[in-house]
Formats: C-alpha cells, structure tokens, sequence
C-alpha cells in the first residue's frame, strides 16, 4: 500500500490469546460443522472456520475493537497455517499444501511491496517498506529494491527436515539508478524488464520506469508527470491483458508518511500508453486507491481503498478496508458499474492478484485473503502479520510478502501470465 503498514507482530500473541477465550468454542472441527460442510480429513496446516458457528458470539462474549491490532483466530494456532471459511477454499489447496517462511530479518521491513517473478531466472524481485515501520527509508533516504532465488528455495526445501519448518534463503538487494526513488508497486516483467512505480522522494518525482532484471540493472523512465504537474506518490500498477497498457494508482502516501510534498492532485486511477505518451484517468472518487488488477479477460478491474489506513493521521475503522470490482469499458477502457466487492476483517487490502479461475487474492493485516469471483471469503493464509502483495511464481507457488519476513505457501491454485 505504501509507506504506510503497521507491523502487527508485536500484537499477535495477546491478541489472538484473548481472542480464543471467546471464540474457541465457535471453531469447527469437520464433525462439527452444521452449516458448510467439510471433509473429515483436512489438508496439512489447516484449521476449519465455519461462520455459521461464530454469527452469534453472546452478550457476554470478548469482541475485537481493532482490525488493525486483533486477529480473527478462534483457534488460536500459530501462524503461518491455512485457515478456511469455506470448502471450496480446500480446492485452492490442494490435497498436500504446506505453508512456510523462506526468509527473514526481523529488524528490517525488506519485503514489503512490488512482487514481480521472472520466469526466465526463476526469481521474485520485491522493494522494502518506503517510509514506514522498519524500513529504514525516509524524505533523506530511498529504499531498497531486492531479490530471492526460488532455484535455491527449491534446493531449500529439499533439505529441509520437514515440510513445514522456516528456512533463510539468500536476499540479494539491487544497486538501482537515482532516476528509481522509493518503488512501491511492481509487475511485468514488461517487454523484457521489470515495471516498476515509484513513489518519489522529497522534490524527486515519481515515476514509472522499467529496469533490467540483471545487472547492471539499467533504468528508463517512461513517466514522471501528469501535464507538467508531479503525481502524489504512485503506489501500484498492471498491465491490461489485452491492451497492453499500463493502469497505476496514485494516491497521498508519501505526504502522509513525510517524505513527499503536500499532494497536487486527486487520487485516483490512470492509464497511460507508453508507446504514445497519452495519459488519462479512468476512475476516481477514492479515498486512497492502492493495489489494482484485473481478470484475465480484461474486462473487470479490481481497486483497493485503503483509506483506513491514514499514515500520520492514524488509522480509522469506519473508512474504507475494500475492494472494489468495475466493468471495464472495450473501447475506452475507462472504469465503470462501480461496486463492493469485498470489505476486510483485519487491516486493509493493499495488493491484489488473481488465479486463472478468477478467485481474488490480496495482501491483508494478517496475511492474504482469497475471495471466490462473486465476493465470498474462501480463507486465509494465515501468517500473523502484515503482508501488502504477493505474487503466483511457479505452479503451485504463491509467494507472500510479509514485511519482515517471506512467505511460501504450496498450493494447487495457479495464477496467470503477468508479462507483456
């Protein structure tokens, strides 16, 4: 989302603890469940939620007062695990899943946002928190734009003792051009290189550029303006699948985590066609506009509004924590027929991502949510943190940003191609 996440690690345990008190008796086991049903066998890390049995809690229930420091964790099992609401969650799984940390440094928020895989080297190139808690960038200082192999999470794994235990892989970090100041969103790769958006820093703009996955890692600017005027601080970007166009968010992040200028425009959401420089707005009337994507067609784009989460004027619950689903037009490919599509428990929706059966992913305040096509909360990957993106890599692999810390989770979804 931006700059502007709040590492939860430190509420997890005292939060999901008082949680239980209240909640355990209203977690299912398969026997129990009355209202979906679900197997008798669940997969590995798997704990089942059924909602029927948690819709009434009881006048003298513990309710949460905060989605942004109390997890939903009746169980109350440590993270990171599979938690279901309903069956139809189990076929994302898979029969075997596993769920895993494959690198960390709990001093430093290194994985925060603009998750990109590249096939051809089989790596995920991600940017460090720019501007929030623990990421160590600020209007003096930029952030940092890195790399895990998943050849050497392969190999990892395979000498691993078991299918769930954390591993520490290499994180390599990227000697990027000045021209690529605090990256926050990330897809592609696009023709060849990584696309990047840029949030800016102090009087340097922000940008979209393309970067070379191998070094030297060289920079090209494709945009730094709208009509001569800066953006506020770029946030998230897709290429449209059919178009080939780039769609960007741009919202008031860096004003808000003090390390851009007072905002010059509204926030809201562009197209822009690097091929001709032509630059427009196709949607508007956010509070703060963040992770964007679209379905493998084309024809329906999904935004995040994060504007519960407000930088340095704190957070507020009753903004919004939803995605938004739109119609997108065949010939102006503007956005329209506005509608909720899902509102988050926990924190915000930042990133989002699809699979190719069109179900919704999205970095949330505990880990990433996944929602079917018609809005239904299917589970959680459950990690106990903030994650703000994710990325599908290989078959079966959906890698999940978590702050301080990367997360592996082996599943039977697949996502679709994101390089144009």
């Amino acid at each position: 989302m931006g700059s502007i996440h709040i590492s939860m690690c430190t509420f997890v345990t005292s939060a999901s603890v008082a949680a239980a008190a209240a909640w355990l008796y209203y977690a299912t086991s398969p026997a129990q469940a009355d209202g979906l049903r679900f197997p008798a066998s669940l997969p590995p890390q798997t704990v089942v939620v059924d909602p029927l049995q948690f819709a009434v809690l009881g006048q003298n229930a513990t309710f949460r007062s905060s989605s942004f420091t109390e997890f939903f964790n009746p169980t109350n099992t440590t993270p990171p695990f599979f938690q279901a609401f309903d069956p139809a969650f189990l076929d994302i799984l898979g029969s075997n899943p596993s769920i895993r940390v494959i690198a960390s440094n709990p001093g430093f928020a290194f994985a925060h946002e603009a998750p990109i895989w590249v096939q051809k080297t089989n790596e995920v190139f991600f940017a460090s928190n720019d501007g929030g808690p623990l990421g160590f960038s600020d209007i003096d200082h930029n952030n940092q734009v890195s790399k895990v192999s998943l050849n050497e999470v392969d190999v990892a794994i395979k000498n691993a003792r078991d299918a769930t235990s954390a591993l520490n892989v290499t994180v390599t970090a990227l000697a990027l051009p000045g021209t690529v100041q605090m990256t926050n969103g990330g897809t592609g790769p696009f023709r060849g290189n990584l696309l990047l958006v840029n949030s800016g820093r102090g009087n340097l703009p922000p940008s979209i550029t393309i970067v070379n996955p191998e070094a030297p890692h060289n920079a090209t600017v494709l945009l730094d303006n709208f009509f001569g005027r800066q953006f506020n601080s770029l946030n998230d970007v897709k290429i449209h699948p059919t178009s080939k166009k780039l769609f960007f968010t741009d919202v008031t992040y860096g004003w808000l985590n003090h390390f851009r200028p007072l905002p010059l425009l509204p926030s809201q959401v562009y197209r822009f066609d690097p091929d001709t420089g032509i630059i427009r707005v196709v949607a508007d009337g956010f509070d703060r506009p963040n992770g964007i994507a679209f379905t493998k067609d084309g024809k329906t784009a999904y935004i995040a509004d994060t504007g519960a989460s407000g930088g340095f004027l704190g957070n507020n619950q009753t903004e919004p924590a939803t995605i938004y689903a739109f119609d997108v037009d065949s010939k102006t490919q503007a956005f329209h027929n506005r509608r909720v599509f899902a509102y988050v428990d926990t924190g915000v929706a930042d990133g989002v991502q699809l699979d190719n059966k069109d179900n919704v992913y999205a970095g949330t305040g505990d880990g990433a949510h996944v929602w079917n096509p018609e809005g239904t909360l299917l589970g959680k990957f459950f990690i106990g943190n903030t994650s703000a993106n994710l990325i599908f890599a290989n078959k079966g692999q959906l890698v999940i940003l978590g702050e301080t810390e990367i997360v592996l989770a082996q599943i039977a979804a697949e996502g679709f191609n994101l390089a144009f």
